[in-house]
């Protein structure tokens, strides 16, 4: 069970009431051994350290000092306020019985989540928008023949699904790819959808730094069809994780311009290290690059058309980012 996407109240929430959701914990008490462990893996795997000015070591005589007095579950309460000092969106504590508790939500994520609803989306188009079998997009046609897709996450294996949609829309004058409040998944994903968009190799891609070293490589051109039309790429502050990494990637597309609000920066490639007691932490371990060479980490992704949506326009049935990429296509288009 993991719980994001919450409010800073619900944070505070976790903070001082972890005693009151988790279940099944061992009898055993291991807090120094988890603390231990938990600290010198972090330490060894986290890439930000130096970009965000975080002494780790000063940490440890901070926080084990509260962990030798913490007991029972707040433990917890530790945990969350350690690992919030950084600021990392990817960085949560797992109970032993699977509960995950983020302890930080990018600003712009808790700004966007509600700026954004398919169901206001649906009102631009004269059709009821279809959906792929395996219900991984949503796509259709706009009444002045711009394809649109909708990607709500990059999780799932999109190639089927995604190859069948481009086909549906490739007699379009141009399109919309949606991916607003698009959340985790898979870089092959990402790598299959821009392959799809481009006839020659692309080499200026987001670079991936860890501590195992560098990590880049070119995206060459799909066997298949290719949408070579104009692009444009909606995205918001609650664009977060793979979906920004995707959102980079587009940058490197001669066909796409990214339109709406700037991402979440949250883009860490986490992973999951067991502790001695059972619990776990998920914490980031590359420091993946924007094409700048600037960090997606805090900075984000900025679009080439900065439209701000507010959630009292969501209210008001209108999607300022959709129009604004429904009257960019139709002038670059005719």
């Amino acid at each position: 069970m993991k719980i994001r996407n919450a409010y800073p109240l619900l944070l505070a929430f976790f903070l001082y009431s972890c005693s009151n959701l988790l279940v099944n914990e061992p009898s055993t008490n291991l807090n120094m051994e988890d603390f231990d462990s938990a600290w010198k893996t972090t330490k060894n795997v986290y890439p930000f350290f130096k970009y965000k000015n975080i002494n780790w070591d000063s940490l440890y005589t901070i926080y084990r000092p509260q962990v030798a007095a913490a007991k029972g579950d707040e433990i917890y309460n530790v945990f969350i306020k350690m690992y919030g000092e950084l600021k990392d969106g990817h960085v949560d504590v797992i109970s032993a019985s699977g509960i995950s508790m983020p302890t930080y939500i990018p600003p712009r994520e808790i700004r966007d989540e509600k700026t954004f609803d398919p169901l206001v989306v649906r009102k631009y188009f004269d059709k009821e928008l279809l959906i792929t079998p395996d219900y991984n997009i949503e796509y259709g046609v706009l009444n002045n023949n711009i394809g649109y897709i909708r990607i709500p996450t990059l999780m799932p294996d999109l190639k089927s699904s995604f190859s069948s949609v481009l086909d549906y829309l490739k007699n379009t004058k141009a399109l919309i790819i949606d991916v607003r409040n698009g959340g985790g998944g898979s870089d092959n994903n990402s790598d299959y959808l821009v392959s799809r968009l481009i006839t020659s190799t692309v080499e200026n891609l987001p670079v991936q730094f860890s501590t195992g070293g560098i990590l880049q490589y070119p995206i060459q051109p799909a066997l298949e069809y290719h949408y070579t039309k104009p692009i444009a790429l909606l995205i918001n502050g609650a664009c977060f994780s793979s979906c920004e990494n995707f959102a980079a990637m587009m940058k490197g597309v001669p066909t796409v311009t990214e339109i709406g609000d700037t991402t979440a920066g949250a883009s860490g490639a986490p992973a999951i290290y067991p502790l001695p007691s059972g619990k776990k932490i998920r914490i980031s371990t590359k420091d993946i690059m924007r094409l700048d060479r600037q960090p997606i980490e805090w900075n984000g992704i900025i679009p080439n058309i900065l439209i701000t949506q507010t959630q009292e326009d969501i209210n008001n049935g209108i999607d300022k980012q959709l129009e604004s990429a429904i009257k960019f296509l139709n002038n670059k288009a005719n």
